[in-house]
């Protein structure tokens, strides 16, 4: 819709207005439709002047109208319920969480829980009949290993990758505002730092993908002299490689020409006026050993900063063919983040979002193990990505060998997103995924900076609830034992009997699980090939 049509209703209301006002001057009938029309007005310029709501800013009026169709409720909730053919979860309930959070209203609903609670996959958490006191300190955690000069303390909870380009500067700066208001971090996105990143001073986790934007040579490359450059900057904390993403594991992005302003350019070092392509695989390594070199170069170049890698969990043989070269090279990242396959706010193929990439806790608990299993889990950090925003779902992640949890939807409706789903067109209603200045506009940076800020403590504040109740006095606690998993209509089991779990250094020593001793044979330091098959 073009900026003058999304006025329409306002602007029809002020003509008929002013017709009404002007024959009722000859006739006073004409004055009656005013009693209908005047406050339609009055709401109208409201609207567009009011903070809290950018789609209503952007559409006054007619922004009212999903409003009053959510208000239908349980009728409509139920029909795209039973209509949902495709499996995908309906997550209005999860949306109004994290709105309620993000506005400091107390999130509590009455009778009980509305989740089947004998579904096969239900999962829930132990508590204890001595509860500990709720921790008052909001968790964190340090990250960097013994040959990172310069580590960082981070809270167990913050914003995932979302690209500026693919955001709007307006959302990129209420995320920052918000990361630094609540004393956590903001990860880019792989489209580089740009000058909206930097405003507000946030800590920033800078990631890096195959596309190399903001340390990119003419030819796509990596450039080491731009890298340095950009490292350097104080705001930036951590340094992320993206290996691959939940949403699309495997595949390449695409940034439409439409949505490259100069701006954008500017952040990702492309030229304007043609599609920017990142493509599915890096040029600076191609093997194990040369991942980790890279590893071992970003930190050199950064002055120090903890670097690590960021992936969705995909063959087991090729993290293992990983793990043997940290052990042959002595190299270690020094923090993994694992997205699930469940995740991603990005628009990708609808068979990439649904049946490629490990889900989360698969994945996590894999990585976890097999750091474990080669000795190294105390100096290499995991974090975990992929519908992990509220703190229950933080607290299982953690509990699967998560030492912090990112999140990008969640912070995305604290920023008023209502999942128009046009986040590729450049026509975001509420001016989130938008270049379109007159739609961004409508965001209040300060406004959603400080929704950002209020979901996040309140969040940790519900996660340091949810230990106390177990038990424990702090979230990192959390063990696989914690949960518990239904696994049919009747019978469940821990995390712990569901999960294989390793000793420290067993995997080097020689494990007797058969699965994980084959795909250990099989992964190789020097290749992502595998030596031999699985059935071999």
């Amino acid at each position: 819709m073009n900026h003058r049509l999304r006025l329409l209703p306002l602007q029809i209301v002020a003509v008929l207005s002013l017709l009404c006002f002007l024959f009722g001057l000859w006739n006073r009938l004409f004055f009656w439709p005013l009693l209908l029309l005047g406050p339609l007005l009055l709401l109208g310029l409201w609207d567009m002047q009011q903070k809290g709501h950018s789609l209503l800013r952007n559409f006054p009026l007619l922004g009212h109208l999903r409003y009053l169709i959510e208000g239908l409720g349980d009728p409509m909730r139920q029909y795209i319920v039973e209509n949902n053919r495709e499996g995908r979860p309906f997550n209005r309930d999860f949306r109004s969480l994290i709105y309620q959070r993000a506005k400091n209203i107390e999130a509590k609903k009455p009778f009980g829980t509305e989740l089947d609670v004998y579904e096969p996959g239900y999962l829930w958490m132990s508590h204890s009949m001595v509860p500990k006191e709720v921790a008052k300190e909001l968790p964190r955690v340090n990250i960097g290993g013994p040959q990172c000069s310069k580590p960082y303390s981070a809270s167990v909870f913050n914003i995932s990758a979302m690209s500026f380009g693919s955001l709007s500067g307006n959302a990129i700066q209420a995320l920052n505002k918000g990361a630094r208001m609540g004393n956590f971090y903001h990860t880019t996105g792989e489209g580089g730092v740009s000058r909206y990143h930097k405003q507000h001073g946030g800590d920033l986790n800078w990631q890096i993908g195959s596309g190399y934007f903001g340390c990119r040579a003419p030819d796509g490359s990596f450039s080491a002299d731009l890298f340095a450059e950009q490292a350097s900057l104080e705001q930036i904390k951590m340094i992320e490689i993206k290996i691959s993403q939940g949403a699309k594991p495997g595949h390449g992005g695409i940034l439409p020409a439409g949505k490259i302003t100069a701006e954008v350019a500017e952040a990702r070092k492309i030229p304007i006026g043609q599609d920017c392509i990142s493509p599915a695989y890096h040029s600076a390594f191609t093997t194990p050993i040369e991942l980790l070199e890279f590893v071992a170069r970003l930190r050199e170049l950064s002055g120090g900063k903890p670097v690590g890698f960021k992936l969705c969990f995909g063959h087991p043989h090729e993290f293992l063919a990983i793990c043997k070269a940290m052990h042959k090279t002595g190299i270690l990242p020094d923090f993994i983040v694992v997205d699930g396959g469940e995740g991603g706010t990005g628009a990708a193929p609808l068979e990439f979002s649904d049946r490629i990439g490990f889900p989360l806790r698969e994945g996590l608990a894999f990585v976890n193990n097999a750091l474990v299993g080669i000795g190294v889990r105390e100096q290499v950090r995991v974090g975990a990505s992929g519908k992990t925003a509220a703190a229950g779902l933080i607290a299982g992640a953690m509990a699967l060998g998560a030492d912090w949890v990112n999140a990008a939807r969640a912070f995305m409706f604290c920023l008023g997103c209502i999942q128009a789903q046009m986040c590729h067109s450049n026509h975001c209603p509420v001016g989130v995924a938008t270049q379109d200045p007159k739609l961004q506009q409508a965001l209040d940076v300060d406004d959603k900076a400080a929704r950002v800020a209020n979901y996040h403590r309140n969040t940790l504040h519900m996660l340091n609830e949810i230990a106390a109740a177990a038990g424990l006095e702090h979230p990192t606690l959390l063990r696989p034992e914690h949960f518990f998993q239904r696994t049919g209509a009747v019978g469940a089991q821990s995390c712990a009997e569901l999960f294989i779990t390793l000793a420290p250094g067993e995997l080097l020593a020689g494990t007797d699980k058969p699965i994980i001793a084959r795909y250990w044979d099989m992964a190789q330091a020097e290749s992502f090939t595998p030596i031999r098959s699985l059935a071999s």
